[in-house]
């Protein structure tokens, strides 16, 4: 992130005063205008040489490969964050660098943890870390950084994922302050919440960020009615309507950052706020919609300070005499915004705290972030921007079952004590194969010598003590496992870095009662290291205290 940063401001130089990467209010209305759109050629450029799947980033990307791919990022699509990420915050868009610094981190921590050749449960355990870092490299933010990754990225909390977490998420921060120093983008200490008179103005200032959050996930959801238009006709739309509102507010612009802050110390004209309240929001919406995968936490922090402000100054002007400042509605809308449009109230809560570093604002923030997400849920039915939900109203990653057996690899739960050998053998080698006492005989087939059956040892044993040396055995003095009689299981591959959600769903796709666990990377090399059932894993599932 440290290297994200600074390319923003190398980049920067090339045309913004002061080298800023923010500064779009000291460009000509005519070079604020016509960037939009030259950033758009650009991405549209770079995403046209990608196929679909190369073109997913971002946050949403980040979760989607650790629903479905383990953890393991393409790097195509990791150059591909690089690129939309710089292009579209120089150039003028509404985005910010949240995106890139989740998306970056996590894919760089998982790319490590592949290059160890770690388990995937531990890859879990890297994606979070890396976007814990990545926050906090970015913001200064550690501990919401940390809240972040447990509550949006890998939606759950537990005390083995939250160790290394909060040690990467500190690391992050280090690396950062060595960089830039330990100043927070906001320092708002000495402003709090007068009375309590305030409170019933700030539910309903939580209420209407609510409904705004509630439809800014609606207009950015609409990608099925854009995909009407050809994606080249998308991108000329998102560049016409940034450039023309940039035209007379370029706060719309970039990160908007500085428009926050001057925001919060209370220098924004009426009109500004507007633009920055509804047209920011509806830009960045439009813009997603439109299939340009900006980063959207950023400017949703800074429309959520415009209408918090908004509010507060309406509330000044009804009660001048007991309403707190419009700043301090400007620092809760903030955090109503982002808990209820990622519907993330913790993370949204540690953000409030960190970005301003005012404990004062925790008890009016719970409230605010509480009631505008119930409102963006209940009331418009919107779920997290980030979250698909799939099954019984949860995402596959909320889900208990494969919560619990997704931090959990094979080697935990699987037999170890098997021995693999020919369909056919003599009775001397089946007396060889219970020399070493194993549980399961592991039968091959005989033209690629892979695994189909699985058949206890004990039933083996029990039929030899039963039968003389003639029984069963065929004119070339062979003995044929196959006619034994016991459990036998069909079998499939798995490989010794899966999890036990992976062997889950493995074993019901396959229609298999058990899995043989392969050990190795190169075809024709690898080894047997054990057996997992359908019975250990709902055993472990049942027994286990997770």
């Amino acid at each position: 992130m440290v290297g994200f940063r600074l390319m923003l401001e190398v980049g920067a130089m090339a045309f913004m005063p002061d080298a800023d990467p923010e500064a779009f209010e000291g460009l000509s209305p005519a070079l604020r205008a016509s960037l939009p759109l030259l950033s758009v050629t650009l991405i549209g450029l770079w995403l046209w040489r990608q196929p679909p799947a190369g073109r997913q980033i971002g946050v949403a990307h980040v979760i989607e490969r650790l629903t479905y791919h383990q953890g393991r990022f393409p790097m195509r699509n990791w150059f591909t964050q690089w690129w939309v990420g710089l292009v579209s915050v120089l150039g003028g868009l509404s985005a910010g660098r949240e995106g890139p610094a989740i998306h970056l981190g996590a894919a760089a921590s998982s790319g490590l943890g592949q290059r160890l050749r770690l388990p995937h449960n531990s890859l879990r355990v890297l994606v979070a870390c890396g976007t814990a870092a990545g926050i906090s490299a970015s913001f200064n933010t550690p501990i919401a950084g940390v809240i972040f990754a447990m509550e949006v990225v890998m939606m759950e909390y537990t005390i083995t994922g939250f160790m290394p977490v909060i040690l990467a998420s500190t690391i992050g921060a280090l690396v950062a302050r060595v960089a830039y120093g330990g100043e927070r983008p906001f320092q708002m200490s000495g402003v709090e919440l007068e009375s309590l008179f305030d409170l019933p103005w700030i539910v309903l200032s939580a209420l209407v960020i609510g409904v705004l959050a509630g439809f800014f996930v609606r207009v950015a959801r609409s990608g099925n009615v854009m995909q009407r238009l050809p994606f080249p006709a998308r991108l000329v739309v998102v560049g016409l309507l940034v450039g023309a509102v940039a035209w007379w507010y370029p706060q719309v612009q970039g990160m908007g950052y500085d428009s926050l802050g001057a925001i919060l110390n209370g220098t924004s004209s009426l009109d500004v706020l507007l633009a920055l309240a509804i047209g920011k929001l509806l830009l960045t919406a439009i813009t997603v919609a439109c299939g340009i995968p900006v980063s959207i936490i950023g400017p949703v922090l800074v429309a959520g300070g415009a209408v918090g402000a908004l509010c507060g100054l309406f509330g000044g002007w009804l009660l001048p005499e007991i309403a707190a400042g419009p700043e301090v509605y400007a620092m809760l809308g903030m955090a109503a915004m982002m808990g209820a449009v990622l519907q993330a109230p913790l993370a949204a809560l540690m953000a409030l705290l960190e970005l301003t570093h005012n404990p004062g604002l925790i008890l009016p923030g719970m409230l605010a972030v509480v009631v505008a997400g119930l409102t963006s849920r209940q009331l418009c039915g919107c779920d997290g921007f980030f979250i698909s939900v799939t099954r019984h109203g949860l995402h596959p990653l909320q889900q208990p079952l494969m919560q619990a057996l997704s931090r959990v690899s094979v080697p935990a739960v699987m037999e170890r004590a098997l021995v693999r050998t020919p369909r056919r053998v003599t009775r001397a080698e089946a007396s060889a194969l219970l020399d070493s006492k194993p549980e399961w005989v592991v039968i091959e087939r005989s033209r690629d010598d892979k695994p189909t059956l699985a058949l206890k040892a004990a039933a083996l044993a029990r039929w030899m003590l039963e039968h003389d040396e003639n029984d069963n055995i065929d004119k070339d003095g062979r003995l044929d496992l196959l006619e034994i009689p016991g459990q036998r299981l069909d079998l499939a591959p798995i490989h010794l870095q899966a999890t036990l959600s992976e062997a889950f769903d493995r074993l019901n796709t396959k229609h298999v009662d058990a899995l043989y666990v392969e050990h190795g990377h190169r075809p024709g090399r690898r080894r047997i290291s054990g057996i997992i059932t359908r019975d250990a894993i709902e055993r472990y599932y049942r027994f286990s205290d997770t």
